[in-house]
């Protein structure tokens, strides 16, 4: 599902433990790093993908967490064309998402990366929270320098 403006609608996911160190996770078979993220799909709220792709790419559950914040608004990315499809130049242009700040209720080993036939990450660590902004893809840094500097304001309150 694209909007008219060509971004796709999706959800991006930061789970930090008690110490305030995030989520971090591997993309399988790249040496690509980034918090979970996945498509709202067609009459799908934001709040709903966002525990169906947590289920999906990390496999925990609602008790598993607590919600402690969202951003307000959608945050846009463009992706660059070499990184498209050749089929989707042209009409798509990168993501829009709602960004969810979410504290770890459960255990590490509550963690399960192979919950699909093809898992979206084959490694996960924790990490302080401002580092993601120096590893991940370029494309996505700002975006990810707006939702953790927004998200932040729920772990200091």
């Amino acid at each position: 599902m694209i909007d008219k403006d060509g971004y796709r609608p999706n959800v991006g996911i930061v789970i930090c433990n008690v110490e305030n160190q995030v989520f971090w996770a591997k993309r399988t078979q790249e040496n690509a790093w980034q918090f979970p993220q996945g498509g709202i799909q067609k009459g799908e709220a934001p709040e709903e993908a966002m525990y169906r792709e947590l289920m999906e790419e990390v496999g925990l559950k609602p008790h598993h967490v607590e919600i402690l914040g969202r951003t307000k608004d959608w945050l846009k990315y463009e992706v660059p064309s070499q990184w498209l499809r050749r089929d989707f130049r042209g009409v798509y242009k990168g993501q829009k998402q709602i960004w969810y700040l979410l504290r770890m209720k459960g255990e590490d080993t509550d963690i399960f990366l192979k919950n699909t036939k093809k898992p979206e990450f084959d490694a996960w660590r924790w990490h302080d929270y401002w580092m993601p902004l120096n590893e991940v893809i370029e494309f996505k840094r700002d975006v990810y320098r707006l939702a953790l500097n927004e998200l932040r304001l729920f772990i200091d309150n």
